[in-house]
Order: C-alpha cells, then structure tokens, then sequence
C-alpha cells in the first residue's frame, strides 16, 4: 500500500512538473548580414558586418502558402539582429530574408542567397528556444582592392579579378 501511495505521488509529481513546463512557444532568431566586397557569395576576411540592414522572418504554412507569422528587424552596428518569433510553427516553411541595404555602395542581393531557411517549432529535436540563421549578405557593385589575395590565403584562385 505504501509503494502504491508512493508510486501515485509520484506520477502526480511528473504530471504536475510536465503542466508546469507547458508554455506557449518563443523562438529567438539571430543572425547577421554583412557587405561581401569581394563579390564571392561567401564571407572572407576584407567582408564587412552591415549595420542598420533591414530583415524580414516570414512564416508560410507548407500547403497553402499563407503567411502565418511576419516580423522586420534591423541589424545592430556588427550586422547582427534578434527577432522573436510567437508560436510553434511546425505545419510552417520559415525565412529570414534581407530586404534593404544601408548602404548605396553594397545594396546588391543575390537571387537564391538572399534567404535563409530556419525551423520555428519545439518538435525538430532541438532544444533549445534560439535558432541560428545562416549570414546573409550584400555585395558591391565592385570588388574592393586585396580580394585576390585574401582568396589565395584561403587556397582560392579567381579566374578576375
């Protein structure tokens, strides 16, 4: 009798903490943007964090493409921003996307690297509430000086530059 008593007050114990962790879902999303002068899609060490670069996190549901979450952001002054993002969106695709350059001499986007992909949902194995996004970035019209020699410290040799 007293194991069953024990065993109860156990399991009411279990239930009790597993309510008690019932929450309504917050994602942190963090990221950064940065200036790629040396117009090679990937971040190098002449790369420059871009400040005051504004992003947009969209969330669509998977089958009807409806916008189910939507928030904008701007970055801080090393390219980096935080947007919170409301509820579990599991049945949902979303993205970070940079929408406008601060600057008139990197204000280029790539089609197909202007976005990234991130899960907003507590059941894809991750625990924990802050999601990663991975950089994104402008690019200058032009590459800057020294490109050809950052790329060969990287073993990287441009067929122009």
């Amino acid at each position: 009798m007293a194991k069953a008593i024990l065993l109860l007050s156990a399991l009411c114990i279990v239930a009790l903490a597993n309510f008690a962790h019932c929450h309504s879902e917050v994602f942190n999303v963090e990221g950064k943007v940065y200036c790629d002068t040396c117009r090679v899609q990937f971040e190098t060490k002449l790369s420059e964090n871009l400040g005051g670069a504004t992003v947009k996190l969209q969330c669509r549901n998977i089958s009807t493409e409806a916008e189910t979450f939507s928030v904008e952001g701007v970055t801080d002054k090393d390219g980096k921003y935080k947007l919170t993002v409301d509820g579990d969106h599991e049945n949902d695709i979303c993205e970070v996307t940079v929408v406008k350059s601060p600057r008139e001499d990197c204000k280029e986007s790539v089609s197909g690297y202007e976005k990234a992909r991130i899960e907003c949902s507590d059941n894809v194995g991750i625990h924990n509430a802050v999601r990663y996004a991975n950089p994104l970035f402008f690019m200058k019209a032009e590459s800057v000086q020294g490109c050809k020699e950052a790329l060969d410290e990287l073993g990287l040799f441009p067929l122009e530059f």
